[in-house]
């Protein structure tokens, strides 16, 4: 089958890379894609916000299958798009529609539809710019930290966590009057801080049936000791040493399971990945959000430790057939390190020559921010590169990983070093 991948960070070559390897697999395109997807797949010179440029690519390209990386464009309802093109009635697609992706697009709605589903959360209220004076005096009774969300997108970046009542007024009034995240932040949810241990579980689901994939904690501050701002994601690492069975049963009655039944109740068809960003509060766990799709980095910790046909599995998903899948999980440990763009998270420079890309060997490279040119592959990221190592515990797919981002190089290029450092006492309890 031909197949199309939407993105062109590094969770989209991991998974044309696994895509690539599926004997259904005939032809695959990736939009736009990077230096990186170049090499499993051929893209297309075709953004992944364009709904309309996707759906002349469908045509053009005979496609049977879509698959969505991004948020952007389940949240702009490209589903709901594709679904009203009378010629397109055959194609399969893995993403929720639009009413889906709220639990991604909007913190608000998800909010509420945990609680209206009993599914264990942190306490939140929402307030605009119009009631901006009546969330002041509620944070004057807030206890510290207080976390403040960005009600919409904002690429990974729209969550402040702040440690005194004068901050977290200013960074309200910041968001709401002065439009920090844009659009993002016309709506912010002024949330209770949650103590504990972050990781990520990732789902495929068809609506009623699941599999669940390998587990990730990711980090996302820029600083080693996770110091300094928040960016997209520095490194994962999967498994969760942590997350043992009796944990994960509770992942599965507590949140999974009432997230499905949710939708259902609600009649919010959804065909696609769940992304649950949880926090381990004292062994018991608890949704600090969803997504709509899988994360970024965990995904090139994650699919590398998938060793059934991802294909055969987005299909499963796609025609609504996936209570009869099976899913293959390597007992490896797997340790993503991004390379990143100096400056990152705020501003960085473009077009640096990358050297040693094909002198990192041991480790797998996927490529985040790249692009070709006649001197060579260059970066055109903040997130460069994602190099992924796997072994038996997670010191050696540590050592592998950051063996391979020893031997490459680019102008100011940065990446932490500490990638999975927090979990090795935990391994070895």
């Amino acid at each position: 089958m031909n197949i199309l991948l939407i993105g062109s960070g590094g969770r989209e070559h991991a998974l044309a890379w696994k895509m690539r390897q599926s004997s259904l697999c005939t032809q695959l395109y990736i939009a736009p894609g990077n230096a990186g997807t170049a090499i499993v797949g051929e893209n297309l010179p075709v953004k992944a916000d364009d709904l309309a440029g996707i759906i002349h690519a469908c045509r053009e390209k005979k496609i049977d299958l879509v698959v969505v990386g991004p948020e952007v464009p389940l949240v702009a309802g490209l589903r709901d798009h594709l679904e009203r093109q009378p010629d397109l009635g055959h194609l399969l697609m893995v993403g929720p529609g639009q009413s889906g992706a709220r639990l991604e697009g909007s913190k608000d709605f998800s909010k509420h539809f945990m609680e209206r589903h009993n599914i264990p959360t942190a306490k939140a209220r929402t307030f605009t710019e119009a009631d901006l004076a009546e969330g002041l005096s509620y944070l004057d009774h807030c206890l510290l930290p207080i976390v403040l969300k960005a009600d919409g997108l904002a690429a990974g970046k729209g969550v402040i966590i702040c440690q005194t009542h004068e901050e977290a007024k200013s960074t309200l009034k910041d968001m709401l009057s002065n439009h920090l995240f844009g659009e993002a932040s016309a709506r912010v949810l002024v949330e209770e801080f949650l103590s504990g241990i972050e990781l990520s579980v990732f789902v495929l689901t068809d609506g009623e049936s699941y599999v669940l994939l390998p587990e990730a904690k990711d980090y996302k501050r820029i600083g080693e000791m996770d110091q300094g701002p928040n960016t997209g994601g520095m490194g994962a690492v999967s498994p969760v040493p942590f997350a043992d069975v009796a944990f994960m049963e509770k992942v599965r009655s507590r949140i999974i399971v009432p997230t499905l039944k949710g939708l259902q109740a609600e009649s919010i068809p959804y065909r696609g990945f769940i992304f649950f960003g949880l926090i381990n509060v004292n062994g018991n766990p608890m949704v600090i959000e969803y997504n709509a799709r899988m994360g970024d980095p965990e995904t090139e910790a994650v699919i590398p430790r998938i060793k059934s046909d991802l294909v055969e599995l987005l299909v499963a998903c796609a025609k609504g057939n996936l209570k009869d899948s099976h899913i293959e999980i390597s007992p490896e440990t797997a340790v993503t390190v991004m390379m990143v763009s100096g400056g990152y998270p705020g501003d960085y420079a473009k077009g640096k020559l990358i050297s040693g890309l094909s002198d990192a060997p041991g480790a797998l490279l996927f490529h985040a921010g790249t692009r070709h040119a006649a001197a060579g592959i260059l970066t055109d990221g903040g997130r460069v590169l994602a190099a992924t190592g796997q072994g038996s515990r997670i010191d050696t797919a540590r050592q592998a990983a950051y063996q391979a981002l020893a031997a490459i190089s680019f102008e100011q290029a940065y990446f932490r070093r500490d990638i999975g450092v927090d979990l090795l006492s935990v391994e070895k309890s």
